[in-house]
């Protein structure tokens, strides 16, 4: 796990070679991470279903659609390691007991909402792709889970913790963006809406729960005034980072910001389209108008 840093500490830094997260501390309130856009595939993966498949399950680019947010002092979290090898955005005890060739000895959630996504094989570890074709034709064994859960998502979410807390050291309120991308259409496996047309943009606070409304409704303003279609919290409400690292009554705020990939680049060959650049500006806009907005005077 990272260790403590200075809350003072500003100067970016990247973790040492071979890690799976890169963490450049900010020197603003607003931290932005992305835990889906990993594409470093580890060799004790050993999946069964072809690559071009499973690569679909990335939110491919988005780190390049950002790469320009800690030059202006943002913190910046992201991870190299694939969503379907470990979702970073999702609790430790979302676990599919099915998935192992022995007991599984630790907590497991119960919560319907959330055992749902496990159930269409996207918890934890996802057992299928969005289109329902499994991942693995073996069973798991709960010491490489334990692994992956130690080297990916304990380092993922201490860099998190990290990044949110310093920043609201500084300056006594924090606003985190989780940023994603999604399909044009939703696939079969991937939401509870299969076959929906998705808007450009989806902002999702978790009904309210994970930030101030006003800054929510700012975000969602801002991108249809550049244009956008907006839907806000259908079918993407948030899921673990913007729960765990939430708490607006304490001026820490976290949107879940999704971005339709038709905007920017090719589904089927994952190659960046013309829609990249105007895109990339847009994101800027917002990042600014982030940065120049204090939640408590909303």
């Amino acid at each position: 796990m990272l260790g403590p840093s200075s809350p003072g500490t500003i100067k970016p830094m990247t973790l040492s070679v071979g890690s799976p997260v890169r963490y450049l501390p900010g020197a603003t309130a607003l931290v932005l991470d992305s835990p889906h856009s990993g594409t470093a595939y580890p060799e004790d993966f050993v999946y069964t279903c072809d690559l071009p498949v499973l690569r679909r399950a990335e939110d491919t680019h988005v780190e390049k659609l950002y790469d320009f947010a800690p030059e202006l002092g943002v913190g910046w979290v992201e991870a190299f390691f694939p969503r379907s090898y470990l979702d970073a955005n999702r609790d430790t005890t979302e676990v599919d007991v099915g998935l192992f060739d022995e007991t599984w000895p630790h907590a497991v959630a119960t919560d319907p909402r959330v055992m749902g996504k496990v159930r269409l094989g996207k918890g934890l570890i996802w057992r299928t792709t969005d289109d329902g074709l499994p991942i693995y034709q073996r069973k798991l064994s709960v010491a490489e889970v334990q692994a992956r859960i130690a080297q990916c998502w304990q380092p993922y979410h201490a860099a998190v913790a990290q990044a949110i807390d310093a920043a609201h050291t500084r300056h006594g309120y924090s606003i985190h963006i989780n940023c994603h991308s999604m399909p044009a259409i939703a696939s079969s496996n991937a939401t509870d809406f299969p076959g929906e047309a998705h808007a450009d943009f989806v902002v999702g606070d978790r009904d309210g729960t994970t930030a101030a409304a006003p800054l929510s409704r700012l975000v969602c303003e801002h991108l249809r005034g550049l244009g956008y279609s907006v839907a806000y919290n259908h079918p993407y409400k948030g899921v673990e980072l913007v729960r765990r690292y939430s708490a607006p009554q304490q001026h820490r705020h976290s949107i879940q910001l999704e971005i339709n990939r038709k905007l920017y680049m090719s589904e089927e060959t994952l190659e960046i389209t013309d829609g990249f650049a105007p895109l990339k500006a847009s994101l800027q806009s917002l990042v600014q108008l982030l940065l120049a907005t204090d939640p408590r005077r909303l």
